[in-house]
């Protein structure tokens, strides 16, 4: 049954965007999830200080777990480093890493009064880090960015990813149009609400879990993507998700890259198969998320989905 699209709303429930950085702004770099390689650090430093910004990199990112080496460190100082970075005032963005695993065992060690306190600015990151955009939209009302992080390959060999992310940081009036080569109609039509989402195991993780950071705005826009998950399991994934009404309020969907996922031909079965019936546009291939080049996507953002045009246009500049 397919539902008539809502009209567009008068207001949105967009949450509150940060600043745009300046030259020489003074930028944070964490590690919450995985263990980071120093020379793609060093190399993604170096990229950001040709951007005439100044990269401060957290005293904890180049850590290993002592006992559990898929970590950065311990679950106290990744959250440290998270809290010191936001409650700064010489620091105007915090960027992770790089993603992997272990934000949902920090996420709760954050000190989010005293960063809530410390007032917005602009947080990057995509992957294991969707469940930090949640948590910055649920915790502290603020719009986020679903983008490359300076110590992983797209970062470091993509020029495009590079510039993309460079604008929406420096000159994001220039970036409200996002779409891409790649970009295909899955289910036509327009769609308009509050961007939101990101990769789509952690999403799924997230559901059913007590007290869980959720940020989902009625009729919202969602953002989905993800990597080495065969297609199987994102029929899993997507299917929790539907059965615990996750997904009764969406209004469009916008699906990104699945890099690892299988033949893309299986990959694309299942997500027609499991939204096609919600009887929204749906844009696939859209170049944000884990393949080997990746937009900017602003998350907690009023948009409109454009699935015949293939565009997200945002209502706003990311940043102000």
């Amino acid at each position: 049954m397919t539902r008539t699209p809502p009209a567009r709303p008068a207001a949105r429930p967009a949450l509150t965007r940060p600043r745009r950085l300046r030259p020489g702004d003074r930028v944070a770099i964490v590690a919450p999830s995985g263990p980071v390689e120093r020379e793609r650090l060093d190399a993604g430093v170096d990229v950001l200080r040709g951007w005439d910004l100044d990269p401060r990199v957290m005293p904890h990112v180049l850590d290993v777990h002592p006992r559990l080496d898929h970590l950065a460190g311990t679950d106290a100082d990744r959250a440290r480093d998270l809290t010191e970075a936001w409650c700064d005032p010489s620091v105007a963005a915090v960027l992770a890493a790089r993603g992997g695993y272990g934000v949902q065992r920090m996420v709760d060690l954050a000190d989010w009064d005293a960063m809530r306190a410390a007032g917005p600015k602009p947080f990057v990151g995509y992957s294991d880090l969707t469940v930090l955009h949640e948590a910055f939209a649920a915790r502290l009302g603020l719009a986020t960015l679903h983008g490359p992080m300076p110590a992983t390959v797209s970062f470091l060999k993509d020029g495009p990813t590079q510039e993309h992310l460079r604008a929406t940081l420096l000159a994001p009036e220039t970036v409200t149009a996002i779409t891409s080569p790649t970009a295909r109609t899955l289910v036509p039509g327009r769609a308009f609400g509050t961007t939101y989402g990101g990769c789509l195991s952690l999403l799924a993780g997230q559901t059913g879990v007590p007290g869980r950071d959720r940020a989902r705005p009625d009729g919202g826009i969602l953002l989905l993507e993800d990597v080495g998950e065969p297609p199987y399991r994102l029929d899993g994934y997507l299917t929790h998700l539907l059965r615990s009404g996750e997904l009764d309020a969406v209004a469009g969907v916008v699906l990104g890259s699945w890099h690892d996922c299988g033949p893309y031909e299986k990959v694309r079965e299942v997500l027609l198969d499991r939204l096609a019936p919600l009887g929204v546009p749906v844009v696939e291939e859209l170049g944000f998320g884990h393949g080997p080049a990746t937009l900017t996507v602003p998350l907690g953002v009023g948009a409109t989905l454009d699935a015949d045009t293939c565009t997200l246009t945002l209502d706003e500049p990311a940043l102000v």
